[in-house]
């Protein structure tokens, strides 16, 4: 399996613990929940089912009755309700031999119909039976992260602290999608494989579409503008599928892909129509935990000034390309190479690859060990999209180039990052010094402007 090695060192302690345990696998859809699963424990599986998208409860009580009967529950009758259903779930475990009886319970969403009590009936099912026991280890998860943190994971109710072991997965870093594309023998380098995690982010699912012998053009192209229905109608499946009732956050994300830097609660309450009020928190908090926002502090301000800033790589290039209807042309992403729209469009896409991998600037900076705060910030004078706050004294101003070759700065750019750190120290009154760090593809090309940068980083340190 390629990474995912704290999740499986998480799976496994759970497995070896002495007592019952309760663990929620969640994270966006397509980012390998299920598979991480199934594959850490594989044959110690005590009980695995899934609900059905969008049926009723019938049928997913009679479908829940058939994953009983293929575990050895042949007489199983008819289930009437769900708390009937975990009963005879009860009896599928206590007849295992198994040391550890794995019970692997996906899309749990949906089986939670109105008024099927289903939260109710997992509630006594575990506070009632199983946690009492000492070989249950119960893992849920499913495409729906808000239901799963809302109904499991912070529940307040009869499941209130009941998770003994709460597991986001989280979406591949850069470092990871190039293992997975040296195992599908993918040949791209490092520049192609950034840009395409610009496209895809760190999504495994969207990765697997990739074709050998096809340029990354001509890969996005059969992705998303070929009519191939791979993942053309990929952002409406996304959303519906995370979100019970996706229109607000649909709303909320829409208009934060007309700002780069973000909007304050106030400013996006007005761009989007969504109401200030604690459905637009809970939006926020949600779209938070998915990754699909960060929300963070500009740099002298409180956290009454936070900002909200859109981070989903394939959101943003579904806003950018294909929400217009511009796009239509099947060979639409090949025809935009080496055009100015291309080249601005990786420019801002390069600076959001860098705010994902900030873990890896400090530690090409040396600084791992220090404490840190990202911010970004901007005024009437300047806007600076990373600033890495450090307690030792020091602010690093980055400057993020995606350039072809080694990036030479010009005078103009030297003048502007100068004039962006005089108005960060005059208008903040920070007494750190402030050092000025490139992030580039390739590196910077030695010449009269480039001795005013402080450090370097370029595109290898990402991975």
């Amino acid at each position: 399996m390629i990474g995912r090695k704290k999740e499986i060192r998480e799976l496994e302690n759970a497995y070896a613990e002495r007592e019952s345990e309760f663990v929620a696998v969640y994270g966006r859809r397509r980012v390998g929940k299920t598979y991480l699963v199934r594959e850490t424990f594989s044959e110690r599986l005590a009980f695995q089912h899934a609900g059905l998208k969008d049926k009723p409860t019938a049928i997913q009580l009679d479908r829940f009755r058939q994953s009983l009967e293929e575990c050895g529950f042949r007489e199983c009758g008819v289930l009437k309700n769900w708390y009937k259903a975990f009963d005879a779930l009860k009896v599928v475990i206590s007849r295992s031999g198994l040391q550890k009886k794995v019970v692997f319970l996906d899309e749990l969403q949906w089986m939670d119909r109105p008024n099927a009590n289903f939260v109710s009936a997992l509630e006594n099912f575990w506070n009632g039976w199983a946690s009492a026991r000492k070989d249950v280890l119960l893992v849920v998860c499913g495409s729906a992260s808000s239901w799963i943190l809302r109904k499991i994971v912070y529940n307040k109710e009869g499941l209130h602290n009941r998770v003994t072991y709460r597991i986001p997965l989280r979406p591949f870093s850069l470092a990871e999608c190039e293992a997975y594309a040296k195992d599908r023998r993918l040949e791209f380098t490092r520049r192609q494989l950034a840009e395409l995690y610009m496209i895809l982010g760190g999504v495994p699912y969207y990765w697997h579409f990739l074709e050998r012998g096809k340029s990354v053009a001509q890969n996005i192209d059969e992705m998303f503008f070929a009519k191939s229905d791979k993942l053309e109608n990929e952002f409406g499946e996304l959303y519906a599928s995370l979100f019970q009732s996706p229109e607000p956050y649909v709303r909320l994300v829409t208009a934060l892909a007309t700002k780069k830097v973000g909007m304050t609660r106030e400013q996006l309450s007005a761009a989007s129509g969504v109401a200030e009020s604690g459905k637009m928190t809970q939006c926020l908090d949600d779209l938070d935990r998915c990754g699909f926002i960060r929300k963070y502090t500009p740099l002298g301000r409180t956290n009454r000034g936070a900002v909200y800033q859109l981070m989903d790589n394939f959101t943003l290039f579904y806003f950018s390309f294909m929400a217009t209807g511009r796009s239509r042309d099947r060979q639409y992403w090949s025809k935009l190479q080496s055009t100015r729209t291309h080249s601005t469009w990786t420019g801002l896409a390069f600076e959001r690859l860098c705010l994902q991998h900030v873990d890896k600037i400090k530690r090409a900076l040396q600084i791992g060990g220090v404490l840190t705060n990202e911010h970004a910030w901007y005024s009437a004078a300047a806007q600076i999209d990373l600033l890495i706050d450090r307690d030792d004294g020091i602010i690093n101003l980055c400057e993020m180039k995606f350039a072809e070759g080694l990036h030479a700065i010009s005078r103009q750019e030297a003048e502007d990052v100068k004039k962006k750190k005089l108005a960060l120290k005059e208008e903040t009154a920070t007494r750190k010094a402030v050092y000025v760090t490139y992030v580039t593809a390739e590196g910077l090309k030695r010449n009269s402007y480039a001795n005013d940068v402080q450090s370097e980083v370029t595109l290898d340190d990402l991975f």
